[in-house]
């Protein structure tokens, strides 16, 4: 995907000294600016007409990822600094959210609140139709957004076999969807993810020998029905289609599935075959979504 520059702002363009006020004091408390450096900056600001943040970073004394910080400050949206610990630097939506990838997954969401969340319903699935193609990167982004608009989001691996949302969030190894439906552990293996107010991690847990089975079980749908009383939105992670029969159940239990193709890499024949299958089974295909990413 090509990033496009953001156009300066013309001199002419007009400024709000409220919102640069609180730019500067922002930076100045956050300690990325001294008093000195303010004066300096608002000389420019005044001068050329460019934002204040704009002037700061032309005058060397801070960075985008200072301004993107200030600006998620400025309007109590959830983001990370690169050196927050744990969380994967894949998760775009965490950790550049201003940027245009950020932007395309804050599309989906709204296409799927449209489509999908808007008619009651709380749970989606999302599938690959084939393996490596971006689908767990994508869920896990997907969620992230979800969380940023202040939705209640619990994010499940439910990919028994190869799961990857312990990894993406950085949550230690230990309990989780499995040893629930084992009968091993309870809901409270379920993660909050401290650095989004809004969101919650179930990891897959200990890898059992028998995925499939634990996933068609009653209590796999008892387990969603009981957790959709306590979250806005769920969104389900499952293998690739083409890997096991495991992403039918699960789409199945979640009543709709969004179905990941990769560009240059999944065959449109291979995804006429999953989408049919997934309909023949009553689960409701909410769409695809491709995948450059």
């Amino acid at each position: 995907m090509t990033i496009e520059n953001i156009p300066n702002v013309s001199p002419q363009a007009p400024i709000s000294p409220f919102s640069e006020f609180n730019i500067g004091s922002l930076l100045l408390r956050m300690g990325k600016i001294t008093p000195a450096d303010a004066e300096r900056i608002m000389l420019l600001h005044k001068q050329q007409g460019v934002r204040f943040g704009e002037a700061a970073k032309n005058l060397g004394l801070i960075t985008e990822s200072d301004i993107q910080d200030v600006l998620a400050r400025q309007f109590d949206y959830p983001y990370l600094n690169p050196e927050d610990d744990g969380i994967s630097s894949s998760l775009i939506a965490a950790y550049q959210p201003f940027g245009p990838k950020a932007e395309s997954f804050r599309a989906l969401r709204s296409q799927l609140i449209f489509n999908w969340f808007a008619k009651n319903r709380k749970v989606l699935a999302i599938s690959g139709v084939d393996a490596g193609v971006g689908a767990s990167y994508l869920i896990a982004n997907l969620a992230v957004v979800f969380s940023q608009l202040g939705e209640n989001t619990l994010l499940i691996d439910a990919n028994l076999r190869h799961p990857t949302q312990h990894n993406l969030f950085g949550l230690k190894g230990g309990r989780g969807l499995s040893d629930i439906l084992a009968g091993r552990a309870a809901v409270d293996v379920i993660n909050k993810v401290n650095a989004f107010e809004s969101l919650s991690v179930l990891a897959a847990g200990t890898l059992p020998p028998n995925p499939l089975e634990l996933v068609s079980k009653a209590n796999f749908r008892s387990l969603i029905k009981s957790l959709s009383n306590s979250y806005d939105i769920i969104l389900v992670d499952t293998p690739a289609f083409s890997e096991s029969t495991d992403s039918q159940a699960i789409a199945s239990a979640a009543g709709g599935v969004v179905m990941v193709i990769r560009k240059n890499i999944t065959k449109m024949n291979a995804a006429a075959v999953a989408i049919d299958q997934l309909q023949k089974n009553g689960t409701h295909v909410v769409g695809t979504v491709l995948s450059e990413f």
